[in-house]
């Protein structure tokens, strides 16, 4: 089974430049979960930390137990071998042909014969739809073959942890979807804890047991797929449809003239783009037949159970749907709870009103984490994003550290090594 990830008051900047600051959740072990959020809201930035890549000023992270931000090189060596991480362009050493990048992690941390490294990064390869490419070097094949490639070499250790970041990115929307269909079969299989990076609406509706987003420099909302999809919180609404209406805007900082200019050439009979405004769960992807039950499922929803009564009456309705729709093989009952949500508490008959961060372990579910007052301009000045430098600097493009600006050359990037 995968391993827990719990982060604590996490702040992360590169010189004046803050990305986000104080940012608290848990992964749940054995799940996967998504982070979300508008282009240059740090998400990359996020990743890279959990593996020790990026080092944030203040806070902590614990893999499996151990504070990565206090531990020793040589404990942190040790850490990364749980995590398998596809980097956004892949990573690949361009010197290395398909089948040595695949094999290197094996050849590197383990002693296994070059028989058993064939079999492993063959079943790799057929598993990515890369049969038939592995002589070929990174520069030979597209984009999105280099991402499938990043995928199998993540994947080739079985590890307990598996980043993802933007698995769409390169990628059709055909083999995004085979991409998803992977990841969620791997979970299946191994228990495997799961955390991916996208901007993909589908991808985020359909995929994760969990869902998290990042925004203004704060982590907006992080829970089980339930709550994110039934939330009416605006800029989760607003990026879940992918729409012009809401706080999310061009440069990210949107004030409350354009929200009303935007809003009112919407009234006027302008489409806002995005797609149709979808409204309760969605269905969420399953395992492939024949791979076996994935537990994540039970463990999630059993948690949506715990908290439900404390959620907005129109959200229980839909949770309860859902419940009611679960395939039968997930051995979830239907929540048996009765009430009504008055006020911000919800009275059932034999439960006492339950509190939310007690439910939620401060996961940032609540007002106080990101209420709605952070929407006006007192509470976000125009210093976040707006300088266009700041776009493509500091974690984008400009690779992993000093001496690590070549992603074909470095095999840190390849396992966070």
């Amino acid at each position: 089974m995968g391993v827990e990830v719990s982060v604590e008051g996490l702040t992360k900047s590169f010189g004046v430049q803050k990305i986000w600051q104080d940012v608290s959740l848990t992964l749940p072990s054995g799940e996967v979960s998504a982070l979300l959020g508008p282009s240059g809201t740090g998400k990359s930035v996020f990743l890279k930390s959990l593996i020790g890549l990026l080092r944030p000023e203040h806070g902590k992270i614990f893999i499996d137990g151990t504070d990565i931000l206090q531990c020793s090189s040589r404990e942190l060596y040790e850490i990364r071998k749980l995590f398998g991480v596809l980097f956004q362009d892949g990573a690949l050493f361009g010197s290395m042909n398909l089948y040595d990048n695949v094999a290197f992690p094996l050849r590197e941390h383990t002693k296994k014969s070059e028989s058993d490294v064939r079999k492993i990064v063959m079943e790799k390869l057929e598993l990515t739809g890369l049969i038939g490419a592995e002589e070929k070097l990174p520069g030979e094949i597209s984009g999105g073959m280099r991402k499938r490639a990043g995928l199998a070499r993540a994947l080739v250790l079985d590890p307990e942890i598996i980043l993802v970041d933007e698995p769409d990115s390169g990628l059709d929307p055909v083999r995004t979807t085979y991409i998803s269909q992977t990841l969620i079969d791997i979970n299946a299989e191994i228990d495997a804890t799961i955390l991916i990076v996208s901007h993909n609406i589908n991808l985020a509706r359909t995929v994760p047991d969990n869902i998290g987003m990042l925004f203004r420099r704060q982590l907006v909302m992080f829970g089980p797929r339930e709550v994110l999809l039934t939330s009416d919180e605006p800029v989760v609404k607003q990026f879940l449809n992918g729409t012009m209406i809401g706080p999310i805007g061009m440069s990210e900082e949107k004030d409350e003239a354009q929200m009303a200019q935007e809003q009112a050439m919407v009234d006027a009979g302008h489409h806002a783009g995005g797609v149709e405004d979808v409204e309760g769960i969605v269905p969420q992807m399953k395992a492939t037949p024949g791979t076996p039950v994935r537990k994540a499922v039970g463990r999630r929803q059993e948690r949506v159970r715990q908290i439900m009564h404390t959620l907005p009456h129109s959200a229980q309705v839909a949770i309860q749907e859902s419940l009611d729709t679960t395939d039968p093989g997930d051995h979830i009952p239907a929540y048996s709870g009765a009430g009504s949500y008055e006020d911000g508490t919800y009275a059932e008959s034999g439960q006492g009103q339950v509190n939310d961060n007690a439910a939620y372990g401060n996961q940032g579910y609540g007002n106080a984490a990101y209420d709605n007052a952070a929407y006006d301009n007192a509470a976000y000045d125009n210093s976040g994003y707006s300088n266009p430098g700041q776009d493509n600097s500091g974690y984008d493009n400009s690779g992993y550290g000093a001496g690590n600006s070549d992603p074909g050359h470095n095999p840190s990037q390849g396992r966070g090594q």
